[in-house]
């Protein structure tokens, strides 16, 4: 093999792997999939396709392994093939927020209608719950929830937050989290316990940038 060879056979390979992350619904099912494994049905609804279209961004998303499958009964469930897709998307999200100014506007401008202003880093919400001055809800779907979530925080799905309200105490803080960055719904749960009265902001990380610092989950 040629220098020449090895050089193009290596980025022909490097890529496949690039152009599966080239497509923002692709990009959108790497988010959903890093919260824990779905099948295709929900992959679909969450990202608003129909079910053609979302079977072939899987499917290049597995071809370029970047997604696996397995089968439970006639269901496919699909799950991230490692950490290091997480830590990539990641680092995809670090690298466009700091080069595009647009996509900075497009964060600050969401947040603020929903009247978040200071969302609260992972060292801060650490120093809120070692003082006992707050209260941390995930407002995930319940299966994400049980997949795995920051210590003592508790389960209040979205669609059943306005039912649960009158069992948050009222003498705290709320803290709420989601999937992270781009994920609409803690700010919107933000923006109603406001409504309520409710001192609130949000964690605008997720569990997975929670576990890479080094901190424990819990699952149950």
């Amino acid at each position: 093999m040629t220098g020449r060879e090895f050089k193009d056979l290596t980025f022909q390979h490097l890529s496949i792997v690039m152009n599966a992350f080239a497509s923002p619904k692709r990009l959108e099912i790497i988010d959903l999939l890093s919260q824990g494994e779905k099948d295709v049905d929900t992959l679909t609804k969450e990202t608003n396709m129909n079910f053609a279209n979302t079977s072939r961004h899987l499917q290049i998303l597995k071809n370029a392994k970047i997604v696996q499958s397995r089968k439970d009964g006639v269901r496919v469930i699909y799950f991230l093939s490692n950490d290091e897709v997480i830590k990539c998307w990641k680092n995809i999200q670090t690298l466009a927020e700091q080069n595009i100014a647009e996509l900075r506007e497009v964060i600050k401008s969401f947040l603020e209608e929903r009247n978040v202003f200071e969302p609260v880093s992972i060292k801060e919400l650490q120093s809120k719950i070692k003082s006992n001055d707050v209260t941390i809800i995930d407002v995930r779907p319940k299966e994400e929830y049980i997949n795995g979530h920051l210590p003592g925080a508790v389960s209040v799905p979205m669609s059943e937050l306005k039912s649960k309200i009158k069992n948050l105490p009222a003498g705290k803080e709320i803290i709420a989290y989601c999937r992270g960055k781009y994920c609409v719904m803690a700010p919107e749960a933000a923006k109603i316990l406001a409504g309520k009265g409710f001192k609130t902001t949000i964690l605008q990380e997720d569990v997975n940038s929670w576990r890479f610092a080094g901190l424990k989950i819990e699952t149950n």
